[in-house]
């Protein structure tokens, strides 16, 4: 590779790139990152969840354990419509929790349904962010009965045009065999012809069993039923907002990468003199703002992440992604100044499976000390898996 031109020297193809990513030496970097983040925030989108159930059938306690812990008592919402009871509590820009606000099933059912259908005509003009995607409908397992009110309300939900998934809540399972109550429970349910998801009741258990030991069940199953049932233009909110299903957020991160991947190789193959490749950074700031979305990274931890990551391979005050680049196979038989395909694919497969696995990390609490961003780890997780990143493209 010639580095005299090029990754050593201030301009060519170091220069090119080091004024786009490089820039994130400084605050311009995140200050573009964070209208980026914005952006695909807007259009990753809002799911939105109805739970409806009586009181103690463990409704908080199976949104926690689905999406994250403490999300059902965290929210921040306001009435639907000036007159309406029901809320829709906002947690992280991706999900919405219905909150019915003291309005209970069977006492206020109703009630209930008549604001429902108020809050139902009213997103019928309202981005698809705004509507009600899809209804949970809880009954404790072990609770023996199921009224009649139940089973009307719940058909009153599909004909207003909302999906129900039936939840059985705190059903004990052994040896993986169900109680044979709330076995007996949901077959008296089902034999109403209740018009919910699938024809079947989900049965779970939202967290450990402290006194037998019997782990959390069922979760994903429910999960699967309602990724079924969701719009696709917010299924992704669904994936960034949900916290049990990994493979999902993997699957969403590397379709992202994938985007990413076709868009510089298009735009590096018209092609671009590579002083002009900061044309490539806002592809790349859209990928790993929508990666920090599918993995619940918040806008300041993830424009403190990217410059981290960005800043990388700095040496010498030489441009921080001139270091990156001189691990991407091919990158050194740039003629002239201009960039290929090839390298622009693979730099951004690189910068999109590196980013990934910070976010992964991050995510999962890996790379912090007592909640504070470790930067030297973090700088260490991204050079890592871009090396690897581009080895395996290149």
């Amino acid at each position: 590779m010639d580095h005299g031109a090029g990754a050593g020297s201030g301009g060519g193809m170091g220069a090119g790139i080091g004024r786009g990513l490089g820039a994130g030496l400084g605050e311009g970097f995140r200050s573009a990152f964070r209208a980026e983040f914005d952006k695909q925030g807007l259009e990753v989108g809002r799911f939105n969840l109805a739970l409806f159930g009586k009181t103690g059938v463990g409704k908080s306690t199976l949104l926690n354990a689905v999406f994250g812990e403490q999300v059902a008592d965290t929210g921040i919402g306001r009435p639907v419509t000036m007159d309406s009871h029901l809320h829709i509590d906002r947690y992280g820009g991706h999900l919405g929790i219905l909150d019915t606000r003291g309005l209970e099933v069977g006492k206020d059912s109703s009630r209930l349904l008549k604001e429902l259908d108020g809050v139902m005509k009213h997103a019928r003009s309202q981005p698809l962010s705004e509507h009600l995607h899809v209804a949970w409908y809880c009954v404790r397992g072990m609770d023996r009965r199921f009224e009649d009110s139940e089973a009307d309300f719940i058909k009153r939900l599909v004909a207003l045009g909302l999906p129900v998934v039936l939840v059985l809540t705190q059903v004990p399972m052994r040896d993986g065999v169900y109680h044979p109550d709330a076995l007996a429970l949901a077959a008296s349910i089902l034999e109403r012809d209740l018009p919910v998801v699938d024809r079947r009741a989900y049965l779970t258990q939202a967290a450990p069993d402290p006194f037998t030991g019997a782990p959390a069940h069922g979760l994903h199953d429910l999960l699967d039923a309602t990724f079924r049932c969701v719009p696709d233009g917010v299924a992704t909110a669904l994936v960034a907002a949900q916290a049990i299903d990994g493979a999902r957020k993997v699957r969403a991160a590397r379709r992202a990468i994938r985007t990413a991947v076709s868009s510089a190789g298009t735009a590096a193959a018209v092609p671009i003199p590579f002083s002009d490749a900061a044309l490539l950074v806002p592809i790349q700031l859209a990928m790993m703002a929508r990666i920090s979305h599918v993995y619940g990274i918040s806008m300041e931890r993830s424009a403190i992440m990217s410059t981290i990551a960005t800043t990388a391979a700095t040496q010498g005050g030489r441009a921080a992604v001139t270091g990156l680049l001189k691990m991407v196979p091919g990158a050194g038989s740039v003629v002239g100044g201009a960039i290929g395909a090839g390298v622009a694919g693979t730099f951004t497969y690189a910068m999109g499976t590196a980013w990934q696995s910070v976010c992964e990390r991050a995510a999962a609490g890996q790379l912090s000390v007592d909640g504070v961003l470790d930067d030297e780890r973090g700088r260490a997780a991204f050079l890592e898996a871009f090396r690897r990143g581009a080895q395996e493209k290149g």
